[in-house]
């Protein structure tokens, strides 16, 4: 496959949460549109007891940028968004970008102990997509992906851009019944592409909008306790 790499930009300014010290493992969460690191920080605690696991919890802020669908305005935002319309362009160089800033971001918990192979990557909404995104494109297996409200961008692409590096890593897809931002169809398309090319799925829905229910964050901590253990 051809290898899209960018020079590495300055590191996206983030929030981080431990929960003990010397942590030997990584969740790097990128948030949705518009919103910033700070969007899920309150929900490290629900996720993992201060002192139960050693983990850093990473919330990077987007860059800002103009967001075609919402009239041009800046905001922050890991690609531009041009159309709901699935069969409208996608922002490939947005996506390029984002994939280089999930580099650097593992690039930086190696440097600071943690191996790929004991982070999870993942995200809501748009942060969810660059997750699923970045995951075949990675040449480091982590540990998981966490793919909450979301779609697989470029489905297209994935077959000829893969790496063999993380072709097992464990995805966690959620995705709510009621969601009028990306339909429940969307997530369920992009969980059959990823079946069909082999990843490994597990599948939740919720009856819940295009948000967080709290079923899902007990889902969650259970889905990190196994992939950090």
């Amino acid at each position: 496959m051809r290898d899209f790499r960018y020079a590495s930009a300055p590191m996206l300014p983030a929030i981080e949460v431990q929960t003990a010290a010397a942590p030997n493992a990584a969740v790097i969460w990128l948030h949705g549109l518009g919103a910033d690191g700070h969007d899920f920080e309150p929900i490290v605690p629900e996720l993992v007891r201060r002192g139960e696991r050693a983990w850093r919890f990473v919330f990077p802020h987007a860059p800002v940028r103009p967001v075609t669908l919402n009239g041009g305005m800046r905001m922050r935002a890991w690609y531009d968004v041009k159309s709901f319309d699935r069969s409208a362009a996608e922002d490939e160089e947005g996506f390029r970008e984002a994939l280089q800033h999930v580099r650097d971001l593992i690039a930086r918990e190696a440097a600071r102990g943690i191996p790929a192979s004991r982070i999870v990557l993942g995200g809501f909404s748009q942060g969810g997509a660059v997750s699923l995104y970045a995951l075949p494109r990675l040449a480091e297996r982590i540990a998981g992906v966490l793919a909450l409200s979301c779609y697989l961008p470029l489905a297209g692409r994935l077959a000829a851009e893969r790496l063999a590096a993380n072709d097992g890593t464990p995805i966690f897809m959620a995705h709510g019944r009621e969601d009028a931002v990306l339909p429940l169809a969307m997530g369920e398309q992009s969980r059959e592409q990823l079946q069909r090319q082999g990843y490994p799925v597990e599948w939740h829905e919720y009856p819940m909008p295009h948000s967080v229910c709290g079923e899902e964050v007990a889902d969650i901590r259970a889905y990190l306790l196994a992939a950090l253990p």
